[in-house]
């Protein structure tokens, strides 16, 4: 084996370390994660799976849990039977203020006044579209004058 195919090899290696690491993140979102266990479980160092995670996905592993929590974070907030403190600890947070201060990084707008706009713009919408009008959109990727909610 040549020197490129062994460095193929390992990056395709890693990258099926990674899709495991992100599918793991995706089902087990409201648990307790840490970087070190997750690479740990892989058989990775923290640093190589920070690296290669932000490398391969275009961010941290930390800020795509966190993501994955906000998405499920704005589901239970529109369905408007929970306050943001149950969902806040529902979805796996538990800093009520590190929740609102991402939350409101990642939708614009704090999560109680998110609770209050997604229940008056989903009545009477398809879930179909109500699901794509809550969907979270980065701030500094959204495009200007981009409407989160009317």
């Amino acid at each position: 084996m040549t020197s490129t195919n062994g460095i193929e090899a390992r990056r395709l290696d890693d990258l099926a370390r990674l899709r495991r690491i992100r599918d793991r993140i995706d089902r087990e979102y409201a648990r307790p994660l840490n970087i070190e266990a997750l690479a740990r479980g892989e058989h990775m160092s923290a640093g190589h799976l920070s690296r290669e995670f932000r490398r391969a996905y275009g961010e941290s592993p930390y800020g795509y849990l966190m993501t994955r929590r906000i998405e499920r974070a704005m589901a239970l907030l529109a369905r408007g039977d929970l306050n943001v403190t149950d969902v806040c600890f529902a979805v796996g947070c538990s800093s009520l203020g590190t929740f609102s201060t991402r939350f409101t990084e990642l939708v614009g707008m704090p999560p109680s006044v998110y609770r209050r706009r997604a229940a008056s713009a989903a009545a009477g919408l398809p879930s179909c579209l109500a699901k794509q009008v809550t969907r979270p959109v980065r701030n500094r990727e959204a495009p200007a004058g981009a409407p989160h909610l009317a």
